[in-house]
């Protein structure tokens, strides 16, 4: 089960990211679906698990197209409210040549999702696996992994849009899966990179915040895991990047597919690590999410790898 957010994404093209107050030309235009839950709900779909979506749309056009985005990677959407008076959550972004992006985010009805939205579709399915995000309001999110925790269902959290979160949260979870710039935003710091030197030590420092396990996304760099037993790094795979919009979202959806089959930890991180070096290689959110078979190909054209 993901609990998230829907938005629908307005994406342009462009050389470079605009300076404050600078005009740029884009390159092109695309309406697509998106919103970071309903991202991870359709990644879990088109990779061959079985997923549902809780979350709130508008009732307009743009809530429709989202609902009908999920449906056709095999969602189910019956936990989407539409809400009355509310437009659907949208997302402006901005992407430049080379796959880095710029995002603004209207909420709309996303605002609207509840902590009584996520128990009852928690005590109706009861799933294995919650996925969750920060892009909904923070007592639904907290009520869902207060839920998970009481009902023993793996939750994982990813934590963007970055912000500081209270240790109530943080101790519930099975799974933390922050990138670079969340990492270091929970832990009090500044900077928004991390190399491969500094990634044992942040991942360490996480875990002592209360996560049972932590896989730190550390884009070009791979990912490093870490839990009270172990830290490994799985280098990232070399690919053509053209947009990392949903590589984070590919990645959570695919990790929990994986650890759904019965995968280990190690073996469910190197297959989300290719679907997510698949999803930079193509424009969009949803739209950049592979099949359960591209991933398998692709997998199984590159080299063995054990992680360090």
């Amino acid at each position: 089960m993901v609990v998230g957010s829907l938005n629908m994404d307005f994406v342009v093209q462009l050389d470079k990211l605009p300076l404050r107050g600078e005009t740029v030309h884009g390159r092109g235009f695309q309406m697509l679906p998106g919103g970071k839950g309903a991202n991870q709900a359709y990644a879990v779909g088109k990779l061959g698990g079985k997923s549902r979506m809780v979350g709130c749309v508008g009732e307009d056009v743009f809530g429709e197209k989202l609902k009908s985005s999920l449906q056709s990677a095999g969602v189910d959407t019956t936990h989407i409210r539409s809400v009355s008076g509310e437009s659907s959550g949208v997302a402006l972004i901005h992407v430049e040549a080379g796959g880095q992006n710029q995002i603004v985010i209207a909420a709309g009805a996303n605002s609207r999702l509840s902590p009584s939205d996520v128990e009852a579709a928690i005590e109706q399915v009861r799933p294995g696996f919650v996925l969750m995000q920060l892009e909904s309001p923070m007592e639904t999110v907290e009520a869902a992994a207060h839920l998970s925790q009481v009902r023993s269902i793996v939750a994982i959290l990813d934590p963007a849009p970055a912000r500081t979160l209270g240790h109530s949260l943080l101790q519930r979870l099975d799974l933390l899966t922050p990138n670079e710039t969340e990492a270091l935003l929970l832990l009090g710091r500044r900077a928004s990179t991390v190399s491969l030197e500094e990634a044992p030590q942040i991942a360490t420092q996480l875990l002592q915040l209360g996560p049972k396990q932590v896989i730190l996304k550390l884009g070009e760099k791979g990912a490093w895991m870490a839990n009270r037993q172990r830290s490994l790094h799985f280098p990232a795979h070399k690919v053509a990047a053209v947009d990392a919009t949903a590589a984070g979202d590919t990645f959570n959806g695919a990790l929990a597919v994986a650890l759904a089959e019965g995968k280990s930890l190690q073996e469910a991180i190197s297959f989300a690590n290719g679907a997510a070096a698949l999803s930079v290689t193509r424009l969009g959110a949803q739209a950049s999410v592979p099949s359960r078979n591209e991933v398998e190909a692709f997998l199984s054209r590159q080299p063995l790898f054990t992680p360090a």
